[in-house]
């Protein structure tokens, strides 16, 4: 008798997609058998860090009208600005990085337990 496992052995980090569904099947499946998550986070990310720079350019740009002193405002502001800019931007752009990973993470895992291998104790 041959020894083969009923499910397919999963590799570690990799989880076992039977189904194969896509995107639309997953985003509308309501027994949740699918998740949209690792079809989606790239995305997601993408998006993210298009909307990050922008935000972060214009901050960096609009420093330049502190320098000129219009509406009361100060060099000082638009030095503090200047160089906080991209700082912010990197602080936002790691806290969306780190958190489409959590989420990530808690799908991939929970995929492994419930379409891995079947163990016995």
């Amino acid at each position: 008798m041959s020894s083969t496992p009923d499910h397919p052995q999963a590799t570690p980090g990799r989880a076992v997609d039977n189904n194969g569904a896509g995107f639309f099947q997953a985003l509308f499946d309501f027994n949740f058998n699918h998740f949209v998550t690792p079809k989606i986070v790239k995305i997601v990310y993408i998006v993210g860090t298009v909307l990050i720079a922008l935000f972060t350019l214009f901050l960096f740009l609009t420093s330049f009208r502190h320098f000129s002193g219009e509406f009361g405002a100060s060099p000082v502001l638009g030095l503090v600005q200047l160089i906080g800019a991209p700082i912010l931007g990197l602080f936002y752009l790691a806290f969306v990085r780190m958190s489409l990973e959590l989420y990530y993470a808690v799908i991939r895992l929970s995929e492994d337990v419930h379409h891995g291998p079947s163990r016995t104790l």
